[in-house]
């Protein structure tokens, strides 16, 4: 599977570049940024945040580019994470695709040029922006939330445990 990603992993690559030069090569980023801004979509529906717009056409902010935007109405501690993070999901379309093409057994066909090509901007797509980073920082309470469920089903060990570790390490 990873040698039949690796040309699409490549491409990627380029087209990063590419698009660095000048805006028409967004073009080739369009179908990644689809499905990520698809993603936060669909994953503001599911956990109630409310979608209220969404927008792939890349908009000039300062000196960066904004390739597409999803407006949400409804964000809360509980769901902002998720909704932020929704892009790494976009992974699992290359895996997929990787997965299908090679599990009877892999030979080379034209097709598998193009999926290359419909692969590529899936890799830069799957991770989150850094808007989508700050997003997800206001569900800070599920890091003690996670934290008290791991102590509680053994396994975080109590603060006697920790000391124990402690004296017999040194």
């Amino acid at each position: 599977m990873l040698l039949y990603l690796a040309p699409s992993l490549l491409l990627a690559l380029v087209i990063r570049r590419l698009s660095s030069f000048h805006p028409v090569f967004f073009l080739f980023t369009l179908a990644g940024t689809i499905c990520h801004e698809l993603a936060h979509f669909c994953v503001g529906l599911l956990t109630g945040a409310r979608p209220a717009g969404f927008s792939v056409m890349p908009r000039r902010m300062g000196r960066s580019w904004q390739l597409g935007s999803v407006s949400l109405t409804r964000v809360r501690w509980y769901n902002a994470a998720p909704v932020a993070l929704a892009p790494f999901l976009v992974a699992a379309v290359p895996l997929a695709v990787a997965l299908w093409r090679t599990h009877p057994g892999w030979q080379f066909q034209p097709l598998d040029l193009l999926l290359a090509f419909a692969v590529a901007p899936q890799f830069l797509a799957c991770w989150p922006s850094a808007v989508d980073w700050k997003i997800a920082l206001r569900s800070w309470p599920y890091v003690p939330l996670i934290a008290l469920a791991w102590y509680g089903a053994g396994l975080i060990p109590g603060l006697a445990g920790l000391a124990s570790l402690a004296s017999a390490g040194g």
